[in-house]
């Protein structure tokens, strides 16, 4: 890890974190009907999260794969969780573009029937993602 980057871990960590509170307030203000503060968590959401992306192409493009340090019993509870993580984050970036595609064109009804699939999955990408920093860094 460089001088440069080694603060990217810990920047993608606050990112995800962000994201997660970010999302939980859309859902919220959606469920109370409150919908143009609902589009606004949700942007906000959206753009922290496309942050999130581009730091986190950057990181690893800079210092590659970071092995798990440790074999203990934590191993493979690591890797329950960065597995589903990886696979979980790489399939739902154009079904997140297409909920915010259907949002803009007022297809409300599409979008509500996506993003009951799509949020869900967004959250656990999220909250993975800090306890895989955690794990990864911290422990």
């Amino acid at each position: 890890m460089t001088e440069q980057t080694s603060f990217l871990p810990t920047l993608n960590a606050l990112l995800n974190l962000t994201a997660t509170v970010l999302l939980t307030f859309g859902y919220i203000n959606i469920r109370k009907g409150r919908t143009q503060t609902h589009k606004k968590f949700m942007l906000a959401a959206l753009g922290v999260s496309a942050a999130f992306l581009v730091s986190y192409l950057i990181y690893h493009y800079t210092v590659g794969s970071v092995p798990y340090p440790y074999h203990d019993w934590t191993r493979p509870v690591y890797f329950a969780i960065l597995i589903p993580h990886v696979i979980l984050a790489a399939l739902m970036t154009p079904f997140i573009i297409a909920i915010v595609w259907f949002a803009f064109r007022e297809h409300f009804d599409r979008h509500k029937r996506l993003a009951r699939w799509v949020w869900p999955v967004w959250m656990f990408v999220s909250v993975t993602g800090v306890i895989i920093y955690l794990m990864l860094y911290r422990l």
